[in-house]
Order: structure tokens, then sequence, then C-alpha cells
């Protein structure tokens, strides 16, 4: 995108230099373009697997085991082992859940009830009322979670490393090695989810609840009716809007039907007092500031069955 913008700004006569026998190279647009994809060339090996990734995984868990939760008795360098026998020497586009297995099972946590938040498309306001409603905790406050947030690793077939200069998307492929890690952590949280249960979802976009997302795909299956009492969706919508979908239309009202289909019982809220709280804060420096205190409590319609 950023190279679109940069060819839409420019649109003008090419660039032309003049030697010193005054003869004018002119620069076409073909090769200035070559230039630009060298450029990304670049760009894209900074894609491939994260660098010294084994000293940020392994210090992110003992960081875990030793200040955020330190009753885990978990053998962090274990746990790498059996990371890179999941990942190395496999395709890119060749690691399975099932190839985690053993890395899962050497990292095994178990959760009080009526602490778990689901989330989907509201990553950055998820954090933010994860940190002021401390009892939540959501999948990257897990070991796992906590200790791969945000990388990206893949490895080569037929080498026992990790390739540093390119890795593919995760939609390149069905058995992408980042995918598979995620999907497996998603449902072992789902399963873990007992008592009252969190859900956010981003009511200023369409499709807030998609089956293709990893809360509709995999996490939504894996919750058991028995094991969870309520369901609490929380609809929020930006303060600048817009508001499109809600408790009461759009693809929440899908989500609702399933809950009601497996026997969950639910509640919905649009527009979360704390919620709105925390958006009117990350605009304490706006004009808006003071608009979003005044109208916040005329903002929440709660929804129960």
């Amino acid at each position: 995108m950023s190279f679109l913008r940069s060819y839409d700004a420019f649109k003008g006569p090419p660039f032309a230099f003049m030697t010193s026998s005054k003869t004018s190279v002119v620069l076409s647009v073909t090769t200035w373009f070559l230039m630009v994809q060298l450029c990304l060339g670049q760009h894209r090996a900074l894609l491939g697997t994260t660098p010294n990734i084994k000293h940020i995984v392994v210090g992110r868990c003992y960081n875990y085991i030793t200040l955020i939760n330190a009753t885990s008795r978990h053998d962090c360098e274990d746990i790498w082992r059996h990371f890179e026998e999941a990942v190395v020497r496999q395709s890119s586009c060749n690691v399975t859940m099932e190839d985690y297995h053993h890395m899962f099972r050497a990292m095994t946590q178990t959760w009080p009830c009526n602490r778990f938040l689901f989330w989907s498309k509201t990553r950055t306001l998820m954090h933010s009322y994860a940190a002021v409603m401390r009892h939540f905790w959501t999948l990257e406050d897990t070991l796992v979670g906590y200790m791969f947030n945000d990388l990206i690793w893949c490895g080569r077939e037929r080498d026992s490393g990790f390739d540093f200069s390119a890795c593919p998307e995760w939609s390149a492929c069905r058995n992408h090695p980042v995918y598979s890690l995620w999907k497996l952590a998603s449902q072992n949280f789902a399963e873990m989810a007992c008592g009252n249960i969190t859900v956010l979802l981003n009511g200023s976009i369409h499709h807030a609840f998609s089956r293709k997302s990893m809360f509709g795909s995999v996490e939504l299956d894996y919750l058991n009716p028995q094991r969870v009492d309520y369901v609490n969706i929380k609809v929020v919508t930006s303060l600048e809007g817009p508001s499109v979908e809600s408790c009461h239309q759009g693809s929440v009202v899908d989500l609702i039907q399933i809950l009601q289909a497996r026997g969950f019982r639910w509640t919905c809220t649009d527009n979360d007092q704390t919620l709105m709280i925390l958006q009117c804060i990350q605009k304490s420096r706006q004009s808006s500031y003071q608009t979003c205190i005044n109208s916040l409590f005329l903002r929440e319609n709660p929804v129960s069955n």
C-alpha cells in the first residue's frame, strides 16, 4: 500500500539526472519500479522467523514461571526442545496441530472458573479491558500465549534450523506452523473454560462474529455447555462510529442462535460502560473526551436470556 501511494504521489515526469557530459540519463518508471521491488524483497525478508526466537521464547518462559505465575512448574528448555522438534526439518506448510502435542503436554495449565475472556477483532481494546478487569484471563495470558505472542516462525525441509529469510502467510497453507500452534492453543483454552465467560466483539464492523475467525471456527465449537454457566457477549462500537452491529442485529444474532441451539445460557450487552470509559480515556487529550463522558451512561443497552 505504501508503494502504491508513493506511485500515485509521483505521477510526474521520470526522474532525470545530468552527467558531467551534459547527457540526460532518464530513469524510467520501469527501472524505478524494479528498484522498489528490490526494497520490498528486503522487507519481505524481515517476515521470516523472528530473529533470536530461542532467546525470546525461553526468556519469556522463565519470566512467566518466575514473575507472572510463580506457582508454575514447567521446564522451559524442555518446552523449547519440543517446539523445535515440531517445526524444524519440516516444510513451512506441513506442521500440524498433532506436531505440537508433545510441547503442549509439557506446558499443561489449569485456570479457575469465571475468568475466561474471548475476543474477535477487538485486540487492542481487549488488552486494555483485561488490564483493568484483572480477574480476566485471555489466551495471551496462558503460558503458550505469553511465550509465542506476536512471533513468526517456520522451518526448512531437510534443514535442522529455522528459516529466517521468509515464511509464508497464514492464508498460504492449511498446516502453517504458526496457525497450527494458535489453533491448538485456542482449542485447549476453550476446553478449559468454565463458569461465566465473556466474549468481546466489535460492533463497528460487519461480521463482528465470523465463522472464519479463531473464535468462530475453533473456540466456539470447543466450549462445553456442561462447564460454562453463561456466555456474556459484549458488543462495543467505536466512539466515532459507525454502529453497524449490536445484540439485536447483524452477525451477533447468529452467534446467539448458535449458543441457544447448543444449550448455552447467555447475556448480551451493547456498549458496556467500562469499555466505553476505556475508549474515553484513550481520547483524554481530544475535544471529544467530555462529550464521551457526558453521554456514556446513556448508551448501555443490555439484553439477556
